[in-house]
C-alpha cells in the first residue's frame, strides 16, 4: 500500500509553512504584534490553531522567522571558515557579504517590519534572548575548533566580543532602518562601520582561531 511520495509532502509542508508565515506577517504589520492572536492567524491561513503552533510553537517565532539562520549564523561561519583564515576574518567576510546581498537575518528589513518589532516589548525581550542563543553558540564553535576545555574561558572571552560586535551592528542597521534611510545609503554605511567595528578586534582576535592549512 502506498504511502504517498515523499517529495510532495515536504512540499506541502514547506508551503503551508510559508503561508503561515505569510498571514502573520501581514497580520503583524496590520495590528501589532501583540495586537494579533494565533486564532487570527490560523483563521487567515485557514488552519487549526494546532496546525500555526505546530509548525511556529512561539508566536515570536512567527515573526522573527529567521531566528534559527541568526542562532546559527556565526558558529556556522567559523565552523565553515577556509584553512588559514581566523575566526574574525571569516565573521568580517561573512557580514561584508550578508550587507552585500541585503540579508534580512543581520536586520536589512522594510521600516514597517522594524517598527512592528521595536513597538513590541514580547519581541525585543525574545530579540535579546536571540543574541544571546547566538553568542552562546559561537563560544560551544569556537571550544571545539580550537580545543579548547570546559574551564577555559577564552572562547567565551572572543565570543562576548565577536557576538557583542555583532550585537552592536544589528542594532545600528535597525536605526537606519526606522529612521527610513534609503537602502543603498544604509548598505554603504554598514560596510564601513563593519570595517571599522572588525579592525578594532584585530589586535585582540586577529590571531585567535585561525584554520591550519
Amino acid at each position: 500500500m502506498s504511502r504517498g511520495n515523499p517529495g510532495l509532502r515536504e512540499q506541502k509542508k514547506r508551503e503551508t509553512r510559508q503561508s503561515i508565515s505569510d498571514h502573520a506577517t501581514r497580520l503583524f504589520l496590520e495590528r501589532g504584534f501583540d495586537a494579533t492572536t494565533i486564532a487570527d492567524i490560523a483563521a487567515a491561513s485557514r488552519v487549526a490553531k494546532m496546525t500555526v503552533t505546530n509548525y511556529f510553537p512561539r508566536k515570536e517565532d512567527l515573526a522573527l522567522d529567521h531566528h534559527e539562520a541568526f542562532v546559527a549564523g556565526l558558529a556556522d561561519t567559523v565552523a565553515e571558515r577556509a584553512p588559514g583564515e581566523s575566526a574574525l576574518a571569516a565573521l568580517r567576510r561573512s557580514f561584508l557579504d550578508a550587507v552585500d546581498r541585503r540579508d534580512p537575518v543581520i536586520g536589512f528589513s522594510g521600516p514597517e517590519f522594524a517598527r512592528m518589532v521595536a513597538g513590541s516589548p514580547t519581541l525585543v525581550v525574545r530579540l535579546r534572548e536571540l543574541h544571546q542563543q547566538r553568542e552562546e553558540a559561537l563560544a560551544a564553535a569556537l571550544a571545539a575548533e580550537t580545543g579548547a576545555g570546559p574551564d577555559d574561558i577564552a572562547p567565551r572571552v572572543a565570543a562576548a566580543q565577536l557576538g557583542g560586535a555583532h550585537r552592536v551592528l544589528f542594532a545600528e542597521l535597525q536605526r537606519r532602518v526606522l529612521a527610513g534611510h534609503d537602502e543603498e545609503r544604509t548598505a554603504a554605511e554598514m560596510a564601513l562601520l563593519g570595517c571599522e567595528t572588525f579592525t578594532m578586534l584585530e589586535p585582540a582576535l586577529g590571531d585567535y582561531a585561525v584554520r591550519a592549512d
